[in-house]
C-alpha cells in the first residue's frame, strides 16, 4: 500500500476561509487542491484522484449536500471520503447531510485540533479501504495467472477469449490464435531436470512476450508445455508472422537453465476466426481447435515449423487430413 501523502480536495467559497484552511491542512501533510463551487469539485473529483473531499455546505450552485450526493451516485476507482462543514446545528440537517453521502461533519468555524483529529479517523477508512482493495486485485490476479510462468492460465485463456470473439465481431475486426508446443519437452525434463524443463518454459514465455504486441496481444498456458497466443485485430497472415518470429527466436536461442544452455525448438498452429452467426462460445472454441489441429500438423510433418489451420480440412476429432 502506498504511504504517499492522500489527495484532499478542499471545496470552500469563501476565499479567506479557503487559504487558511488549505495552509492547515498542508501543513497537516495533505496534498490539497481546491474548488470554490460544486461544479468545479465534480470535474476534480471525477479524475479518481482525490481520496478526501471537504466541503462546505452552503454554496451557490450544487451545494454540500448535492455534492455529496453526486458523488456517491458516481462511479469512482476507490473510495472517497467526505467531511461536511457546516453552520446547520440541527440534528434533522446533520441527518440529511449523512444520509446524502457524508462520512462525517464538523461544525463551522472548525477548531483546528478537531478537523485534523476527524481527518485523521478519514485517513484510517481511507487506508484500510486500500488495503482490501489492492488484496482483492492481487488475489484476483492470482487466481488468472499461472504461477510457474507468469502468463495467464487456461481459465483466463477460456472466459477472455469469449470476450475477444465477441469484440470481434461487434467492430468487424480480425482474431487469430496461435498455438506452440516445445518439441520434446519430456526428455527436457528426464535429462536434464524438472527445474531446467521449468527454466525452459520461462524462458520459452519471455521470447513470446518480446514478439508480440503489449497493448493488446497475450499468451496463456494451455496446459503442460503448451501455450496459447491471442492476437485481436490480426488476420492470419499477420498471426503466421507472428508465429514464425517465436519459432525462428527459439530455435537459434539457447535457453539458460540450471543444467546451463540448452536448445528447444517448437512447433506452432495458427487459425483465424471464422466468420459466421454460431454462438460465441462455439465460435471461441472452433478458432482453438483449429489451431490446435494445425499445430498437430506441425508434429506430424516433422516439429519445429509454423502450419496454418486454414490451408487444410480438419476432420472431426481435430486431426489433420489432406
Amino acid at each position: 500500500m502506498s504511504n504517499a501523502p492522500l489527495r484532499l480536495l478542499l471545496v470552500e467559497d469563501e476565499p479567506t476561509q479557503l487559504l487558511y484552511m488549505q495552509r492547515l491542512l498542508r501543513q497537516a501533510g495533505y496534498a490539497v487542491e481546491t474548488a470554490d463551487n460544486g461544479e468545479e469539485a465534480l470535474r476534480k473529483i471525477s479524475s479518481g484522484q482525490i481520496q478526501m473531499l471537504v466541503t462546505d455546505w452552503d454554496m451557490p450552485g450544487i451545494d454540500g449536500v448535492t455534492l455529496c450526493r453526486r458523488v456517491r451516485e458516481s462511479h469512482l476507482p476507490g473510495y472517497l471520503y467526505i467531511l461536511l462543514l457546516t453552520s446547520h446545528g440541527s440534528t434533522e440537517n446533520l441527518v440529511t447531510g449523512l444520509d446524502a453521502g457524508a462520512d462525517d461533519y464538523i461544525r463551522k468555524p472548525p477548531d483546528p485540533a478537531e478537523l485534523l483529529a476527524r481527518l485523521k479517523a478519514g485517513q484510517r477508512v481511507v487506508r484500510l479501504e486500500q488495503s482490501l482493495r489492492e488484496a482483492k486485485d492481487k488475489i484476483q490476479q492470482l487466481s488468472i495467472t499461472d504461477p510457474l510462468v507468469g502468463t495467464f492460465n487456461r481459465r483466463y485463456l477460456n472466459e477472455q477469449l469469449m470476450h475477444e470473439v465477441e469484440r470481434a465481431r461487434r467492430y468487424e475486426h480480425p482474431l487469430a490464435a496461435v498455438m506452440a508446443d516445445l518439441d520434446f519437452f519430456k526428455s527436457v525434463n528426464d535429462q536434464h531436470g524438472h527445474q531446467a524443463g521449468d527454466d525452459v518454459l520461462r524462458g520459452f514465455v519471455e521470447l513470446a512476450k518480446v514478439s508480440i504486441r503489449h497493448a493488446s496481444d497475450w499468451v496463456a498456458r494451455y496446459g503442460g508445455e503448451e501455450f496459447v497466443v491471442v492476437l485481436p485485430q490480426t488476420d492470419l497472415a499477420g498471426a503466421a508472422i507472428t508465429a514464425e518470429k517465436i519459432r525462428s527466436c527459439c530455435a537459434i536461442t539457447p535457453f539458460e537453465t540450471s543444467a546451463g544452455r540448452l536448445v528447444v525448438t517448437a512447433s506452432f498452429g495458427v487459425a483465424a476466426l471464422e466468420r459466421g452467426t454460431g454462438s460465441i462460445g462455439t465460435a471461441a472454441e472452433g478458432l482453438l481447435r483449429r489451431a490446435d489441429a494445425a499445430l498437430y500438423r506441425s508434429k506430424h510433418e516433422g516439429r519445429n515449423r509454423v502450419t496454418v489451420a486454414d490451408r487444410f480440412r480438419s476432420d472431426p476429432l481435430g486431426h489433420a487430413a489432406r
